[in-house]
């Protein structure tokens, strides 16, 4: 162990890095500009779809490959910044994440987009894992839970704030602008990070598992990707069983490999931990539901009512009101500490189903109202507020600490999963229930209004849209509701037992 590791810990040991909280605000500044760039894509997607010719499924997997790269090698880079150190893959994540940007701001085409984002993957994963690995470092138990609450807000403040960010950018610059964005942003992180977070890192770390992380993301991208083409050539044929078949397989291989190897990317023994179990499968689904809703959404805003790019920005901008001022005001860390972790999640992820159910009955079709749709962004804001933090804090209190990185590492994980797969899954369902409902043959919605003949024609299209934008929240709230009931149990179920455990102790050591 290096010294300045050493007296780094002793000072945690004493109440934490004495520059903790401005070491938290460089960190989340990282951090907000990964989460941004998760949903900023998704209000430039009308721009794109005229100016690059982009199909409903280029503009998927713009989205995706971003998601898919980054959560396929979120578990290797968590190992590698334990062993080797998480300031020094911090800089490294600010560094490549600017030249992806730089490259992705600066295509023509949508193959050359695609590519960039992939790469600005990679250094969204460095990112991930090291800023909530620094956050278990620099911060005692004492204030831990509240600077996970400020990291989970900031995080969350990302995700919702990308289209209104997007839509400002927009209005006034071409779409290259929301990448280009980032490159000044990156460059003060990386100096901030180099002057200010001090080096921490486990010496007898495991070393990087990267056959482990290369069959996570071919299992991932095979099965979101047969999600994305079914409704084109059917649930059924060829073109999206094989895909769907090598994820299965690759997926099932990727356990088999963690299981046997010495050094596993991810520890399955982790499964046998309810709570960790219970934690996991929120975060997968108030993303998924979160992911594809604004997916939806910002399509809706624009193609179906009419909006400007930064007029549909402003009108989701509730999701990230509603996230700031409940964590930062400290009532909903306040709530989660008085009601339990399995509680607040129950009742996160009932917000969230709610909100979106709000959104598909009150706000979907081209009759909606706006007051629906603002229901319901309150509605999955105070769910998201409430549910992050718990699930967050309940993975990492899983896994032991020192194995932040790799805790870190699965909980971002979790969260780009949940968000590719609801894009995938809530925009499959919107296009099959298209598909359905027209005639005309089109890859995306303006293609198929300009093939359209007449105006009953066009009315006919942006209708079926509405209904198929119904259809997929609908889907979604159902998904996140129970889902959101199973996996509250399973938390519950977990602080039962540890509570017996810690009382059967207290028993023994008052017998002693």
């Amino acid at each position: 162990m290096t010294a300045s590791t050493a007296a780094n810990e002793r000072a945690a040991a004493g109440g934490g890095h004495p520059q903790r909280w401005l070491i938290l605000g460089v960190i989340c500044l990282a951090q907000l500009t990964v989460l941004l760039d998760n949903t900023v894509l998704s209000v430039a997607i009308p721009s794109l779809t005229t100016e690059l010719h982009a199909s409903t499924s280029d503009i998927q997997w713009m989205i995706n490959a971003y998601s898919l790269v980054q959560s396929g090698l979120l578990l290797t880079a968590g190992n590698a910044a334990d062993r080797y150190g998480r300031k020094k893959l911090l800089a490294a994540g600010l560094a490549l994440f600017g030249l992806g940007s730089l490259t992705a701001g600066l295509a023509d085409s949508t193959g050359q987009l695609i590519a960039a984002r992939a790469g600005m993957g990679v250094g969204g994963a460095l990112l991930m894992t090291t800023t909530l690995a620094v956050v278990m470092q620099i911060f005692d138990e004492s204030q831990r839970v509240k600077a996970i609450a400020i990291w989970a807000t900031i995080g969350s403040l990302g995700f919702a704030a990308g289209p209104l960010i997007g839509g400002a950018i927009l209005n006034h610059f071409w779409w290259g602008m929301i990448f280009l964005v980032n490159i000044p942003v990156a460059v003060i992180g990386l100096v901030a990070v180099l002057k200010l977070v001090p080096e921490s890192k486990n010496p007898q770390g495991d070393r990087p598992d990267l056959f482990g992380a290369l069959l996570s993301t071919i299992g991932m991208a095979s099965l979101v990707y047969a999600i994305i083409t079914g409704p084109e050539h059917g649930w059924v044929s060829a073109e999206v069983l094989v895909p769907a078949a090598i994820g299965v397989v690759v997926l099932a291989a990727f356990v088999l490999w963690e299981l046997r190897i010495p050094y596993p990317m991810l520890d399955m023994h982790f499964f046998r931990n309810q709570k960790f179990v219970g934690a996991v499968a929120g975060s997968i689904l108030v993303m998924l539901g979160m992911g594809g809703s604004m997916f939806l959404l910002t399509q809706h805003l624009q193609f179906v009512l009419g909006y400007e790019p930064l007029e549909a920005g402003l009108r989701m901008a509730p999701i990230a009101l509603t996230i700031v001022v409940l964590n930062l005001s400290g009532l909903g860390p306040k709530l989660v500490m008085k009601i339990g972790g399995a509680p607040s999640v129950a009742l996160g992820l009932s917000l969230v189903a709610a909100g979106l159910a709000s959104i598909a009955l009150l706000g979907g079709g081209n009759d909606g109202s706006y007051a629906g749709m603002l229901l319901g962004m309150i509605l999955m804001g105070a769910g998201i507020a409430i549910s992050n933090p718990a699930m967050a804090n309940a993975i990492m209190s899983a896994i032991p600490p020192e194995k932040a990185g790799v805790g870190a590492g699965v909980n971002g994980t979790l969260a780009e999963f949940g968000n590719g797969l609801g894009v995938a899954i809530l925009g499959a369902v919107l296009n099959a229930r298209f598909a359905a409902l027209v005639t005309v043959t089109a890859t995306s919605l303006p293609a198929a209004l300009a093939a359209a003949g007449s105006e009953s024609e066009r009315q006919q299209i942006s209708d079926a849209f509405a209904s198929g934008l119904q259809t997929s929240q609908l889907v979604g709230a159902i998904a996140v509701f129970a889902g959101g009931l199973l996996a509250a149990a399973l938390l519950k179920r977990a602080e039962g037992v540890e509570r017996r455990a810690a009382q059967q102790s207290e028993k023994l050591e008052a017998a002693a």
